[in-house]
């Protein structure tokens, strides 16, 4: 069965209770009246309610209607909050230089309100040495902390140790921060490419 609601000469009833394109109430009228409206405004007669007795029906533009119901469905998908679990891996003994760049990553998941699950991976004798990855998740906690929360506590899972962040701030929030900073960047170089035309303009008088 179709979806669409029935439109025009596709409404089977008597009669409909009909609902103008402003909206205004019209009342309970024949079908063949209904249709006649429709033509009248150039709008088709749209069956918007089916259940109820009569049907309630609507004057309106309906490709209109449609293409404006499909375009409000893209945008919420789009503004849609998605949840992603990014992944960091680290060794227990890494070097400061290697610590430093693999927190970045984690700050910049974190701020983009996405999850990061944080694995330690052990190798040879350091699997007798659980408390050195321990020790490392504590401290990477400790420095992501103004943006991020322990959301799943450092466990041993094999020769690996697992640990999940969470960020403060929800998907929706990082996204729309996103967008007002993509904004301001576009604007501020419009503003200096509307000012470079009014320097060149100086520079002969000058010379």
């Amino acid at each position: 069965m179709s979806a669409e609601p029935r439109i025009n000469d596709r409404i089977r009833v008597p009669e409909v209770r009909l609902v103008g394109p402003s909206g205004e109430q019209v009342g309970i009228v024949p079908l063949a009246k209904a249709l006649e409206l429709a033509q009248e405004y150039d709008l088709d007669l749209v069956e918007v309610a089916a259940t109820a007795r009569p049907p309630v029906c609507k004057l309106m533009d309906y490709g209109k209607f449609k293409y404006e119901s499909a375009m409000k469905a893209r945008e919420a998908r789009k503004n849609q909050a998605h949840t992603v679990i990014k992944e960091m891996k680290l060794r227990p003994k890494i070097d400061p230089h290697d610590y430093d760049t693999k927190k970045g990553h984690v700050v910049r998941f974190l701020k983009q309100g996405d999850k990061v699950k944080i694995t330690i991976m052990f190798r040879g004798r350091e699997q007798s040495r659980p408390e050195l990855g321990y020790r490392l998740l504590q401290r990477l906690a400790e420095d992501v902390q103004d943006l991020g929360f322990v959301e799943s506590s450092p466990k041993q899972d094999g020769r690996n140790m697992i640990m999940v962040l969470g960020p403060h701030k929800k998907k929706t929030e990082a996204m729309a921060e996103a967008r007002e900073a993509q904004a301001a960047r576009k604007a501020e170089r419009q503003g200096v490419t509307a000012e470079a035309p009014e320097q060149s303009a100086e520079e002969p008088a000058e010379a």
